[in-house]
């Protein structure tokens, strides 16, 4: 992202997870966090929904990408997971560019050194429930069944409108903003993770798994203001795959996703 210092002691990490080893439907997240930097360039530094200003008082890092070994998916898995657990030992808040959404798993493993338990809000057209995808445990399509496996969170489900019927059973699913502030108690540590696909494919054509009847940027901005009043300790943007829309509106969205992140990361601080 657009930091134009850098800062060797932030209170808040970007970290780029070029990972793309079980993407089904067409692949692609890898060139994500790369061009998700490049579109941060093109968008204003201030966001009128937070009104905070990344030139202003707010202090964060991008440490570019992990060095992570293509083809070798649990290696990456592991990196990934020591990468993380070094930034929590730290004390930092972080947002993890993804990237596909199975590497949400190491992440939050990478957080029951530092928390006995944390709330995990998905933001997603997908439930993500299932127990194996394609012949594999390990899988995009299973990431949150893994997480839930942990034993250490709470999951709340945003925008959430394909899955089998099992998964819809087992789906905790948030239909206004203001039920997660009745759900989660203050101070209680929260981690986001967002998959580009919740929004509307006509907004954001570029990604992996496109799902019809998706949410606008407005829609989104309440659940933003109500984060940006608890105690947020990380985050992660993923399943965003650039190359399927020559717009470059998919990546400028992401990049205004992960503005607003850094923002409720900031708010949080104090």
């Amino acid at each position: 992202m657009g930091t134009k210092d850098i800062l060797q002691d932030t209170p808040i990490e970007l970290l780029g997870c070029p990972f793309d080893e079980t993407s089904s439907f067409r692949g692609g997240t890898k060139f994500a966090p790369d061009s998700i930097r490049k579109a941060s360039w093109t968008i204003e530094t201030y966001s009128p929904y937070l009104k905070l200003d990344l030139d202003e008082n707010v202090f964060f890092v991008d440490r570019g990408n992990l060095d992570l070994p293509q083809g070798n998916l649990l290696l990456s898995l592991e990196l990934i997971e020591g990468a993380v657990k070094e930034m929590a030992k730290q004390n930092k808040r972080f947002i993890i560019i993804g990237g596909e959404h199975l590497i949400t798993l190491p992440i939050v493993k990478a957080l029951k050194d530092t928390y006995k338990h944390i709330h995990l809000i998905h933001f997603d057209a997908h439930c993500d429930l299932r127990d194996e995808y394609e012949g594999q445990k390990l899988s995009h399509a299973t990431v949150l069944k893994r997480i839930k496996e942990l034993d250490f969170t709470d999951i709340y489900q945003i925008g959430i409108r394909s899955g089998t019927k099992e998964e819809f059973q087992k789906a905790r699913i948030i239909a206004h903003p203001n039920e997660l502030l009745n759900k989660i108690k203050d101070h209680e540590p929260v981690y986001i993770t967002f998959d580009m696909d919740v929004f509307d494919p006509s907004l954001v054509p570029g990604v992996t798994t496109p799902e019809p009847g998706g949410l606008f940027f407005p829609e989104i901005i309440p659940y933003f203001e109500v984060l940006s009043k608890m105690h947020i300790i990380g985050a992660d943007v993923v399943e965003l795959s650039p190359d399927y829309d020559t717009t470059f509106v998919s990546s400028i969205c992401a990049a205004k996703v992960i503005r607003e992140m850094i923002m409720i990361l900031t708010k949080t601080l104090f």
